[in-house]
C-alpha cells in the first residue's frame, strides 16, 4: 500500500482527478490505486450513463452489492468476537442496527462522503432516494476499497475508520429498534389481540404506507412512511409510548387514592 501511495503521488493525472484522489485519501487514509473504482462508487444512478446494450449504466449499484456483502461479513465477525456469549438472535439484531439504512446514511455524513457523491439534485425531491443515497454510496465505496486494496484493506477501513470512531456499539446495544415485536409480545402477555392495518396512498410517483397499530381492538398508534416495515415500527413505537403513558397515569391515580385514604 505504501508503494501504491508513492506511485500515485508521482502519477501525472490532470488537476481535477488529482483533487478527487486527495479527497478520497482524506477519507481512506491512502491514495487510490484505481481511481476509476471510486469514481464509479460515488456516481449515483441519476447521474450515470448507459454503457451496455442490455441497459446497464455506469452507476454505483453493482459496487453497492459488493460493498454490502463485505460490510455484513466484517460486522458479523466483529460482533461474534466482541460478544462471545450472546446468541444468534442478539448478534443478528445488533448487526441490523449497525448496517440499517439510517445508520449507514449517518456514517456517510460523519466521514463526509456525501460531499463526493455525484447525483442529479432533482432526485433529492424523492424521499426514498434522499434517505438512502449516501448510505448506498458508502456501501459502494466499500466495494471500491475491496477491489482496489483487497479484503484486509477493506476490513481495516470498516473497523478502524467507521466502527472505532463513529459507532458506539455499547450504546447501540441498549437502543430499542424492534417496537413491533415488543408490542406483539406485550399483547401476548396481556392476552389481547394486536394487528397492523395498512393503507397505501400515492403521492405523485411515490407510494406512502399508512399503518395503524391496533391493540385490543383500539387504534393507539398511527404512522406513515415510504417503507412499509418502517411505518409499522413507527406506529408500534407510538403505541408503546401511549401504553406506557396510560400505565403511568393509572399509577398516579392509585397513589392519589392511597393518599386520600390515609387522610
Amino acid at each position: 500500500m505504501l508503494l501504491k501511495n508513492l506511485f500515485f503521488a508521482l502519477w501525472p493525472l490532470d488537476k481535477e482527478k488529482r483533487r478527487r484522489a486527495k479527497q478520497i485519501k482524506q477519507i481512506t487514509g491512502f491514495y487510490p490505486g484505481s481511481l476509476f473504482c471510486y469514481e464509479q462508487a460515488l456516481r449515483h444512478h441519476s447521474a450515470s450513463k448507459t454503457i451496455h446494450q442490455n441497459g446497464s449504466r455506469d452507476s454505483n449499484e453493482r459496487l453497492e452489492f459488493l460493498g454490502d456483502a463485505m460490510l455484513n461479513s466484517v460486522i458479523a465477525e466483529y460482533l461474534f468476537k466482541k460478544f462471545p456469549f450472546q446468541d444468534e438472535g442478539f448478534l443478528t439484531q445488533m448487526r441490523s442496527k449497525i448496517v440499517s439504512r439510517e445508520s449507514l446514511n449517518e456514517l456517510a455524513l460523519k466521514i463526509q462522503l456525501n460531499k463526493l457523491v455525484v447525483y442529479d439534485k432533482r432526485t433529492m425531491q424523492n424521499l426514498t432516494i434522499r434517505n438512502s443515497i449516501f448510505g448506498n454510496a458508502l456501501e459502494a465505496f466499500l466495494g471500491a476499497i475491496y477491489l482496489d486494496g483487497g479484503f484486509y484493506t477493506c476490513r481495516t477501513f470498516i473497523l478502524e475508520q467507521l466502527i472505532k470512531y463513529h459507532v458506539d456499539v455499547d450504546k447501540l446495544q441498549k437502543t430499542e429498534t424492534n417496537f413491533k415485536g415488543r408490542l406483539i409480545e406485550q399483547g401476548q402477555k396481556e392476552a389481547v389481540p394486536v394487528e397492523f392495518l395498512t393503507e397505501e396512498n400515492n403521492q405523485g410517483k411515490q407510494k406512502i404506507f399508512l399503518v395503524s397499530a391496533v391493540y385490543n381492538n383500539q387504534v393507539i398508534g398511527v404512522a406513515e412512511n415510504l417503507n412499509k416495515k418502517k411505518a409499522e415500527q413507527l406506529a408500534a413505537q407510538k403505541a408503546i409510548e401511549k401504553l406506557n403513558q396510560i400505565q403511568v397515569n393509572q399509577t398516579r391515580f392509585t397513589a392519589q387514592d392511597l393518599q386520600i385514604e390515609d387522610r
